[in-house]
């Protein structure tokens, strides 16, 4: 899981820094790169959050 969401923190990152390379496609690319760095910081946020919930199960 963790590197999971680190090789998509890293590409998000790396969309941010190709975006002004991309002809036409800045925007496309710049918010793909947002997605991707949101999702790899959300993954792990909701896992922890629904294993928490579980353990509080009866």
């Amino acid at each position: 899981m963790f590197i999971l969401c680190f090789l998509l923190f890293i590409a998000g990152f790396a969309c941010f820094g190709y975006a002004p390379f991309v002809p036409g496609w800045e925007s496309v690319v710049f918010v793909l790169g947002l997605l991707l760095v949101s999702s790899a910081i959300g993954i792990p946020m909701h896992h922890n959050r629904h294993e928490h919930k579980t353990d509080q199960l009866p």
